[in-house]
């Protein structure tokens, strides 16, 4: 026999267990991030056979953004490195967080304030490295929560 579960109990159990994997969150557990870069992200998109990638982890307890990262195919040697925000794709932003990538792979940490961490949170970080052939930026990621 098959029971049929009233959609008011069903969005009851989601929703409870949405807000406790919130609870989670906010209790401090810690929050893996990724994004894929490329010139296609950038804004406004150039042609690079450049690639690559980061991934990042934020502990709430301590405050601290940690990341690992790696590139290849640009045009010439990295120049600068940043972490953007806040902004959706598509738009620019100001330098939040300098980037020490002048070798790849690269890595890095820094503390977060409370406004840093919310945009990270709220997808609206993203990684820029830029070259001397591309000074506003080679490739691009917007950083966004792993699944």
């Amino acid at each position: 026999m098959t029971r049929v579960i009233p959609c008011g109990v069903a969005a009851l159990v989601l929703s409870l267990a949405l807000g406790i994997a919130g609870a989670a969150d906010a209790a401090g557990e810690k929050q893996t991030f990724r994004a894929t870069l490329n010139g296609t992200s950038e804004v406004p998109p150039n042609q690079t056979k450049g690639t690559g990638e980061i991934t990042a982890t934020y502990d709430p307890a301590t405050r601290m953004l940690t990341w690992k990262g790696n590139y290849s195919g640009l045009t010439g040697p990295v120049t600068a490195a940043h972490f953007h925000g806040p902004a959706e794709p598509g738009q620019n932003a100001g330098v939040l967080i300098p980037v020490t990538a002048t070798t790849s792979p690269f890595e890095g940490s820094t503390p977060l304030d409370d406004a840093k961490a919310a945009d990270l949170t709220a997808g609206k970080l993203y990684l820029n490295i830029h070259t001397r052939e591309h000074p506003q930026g080679e490739i691009r990621g917007q950083v966004e929560r792993a699944p």
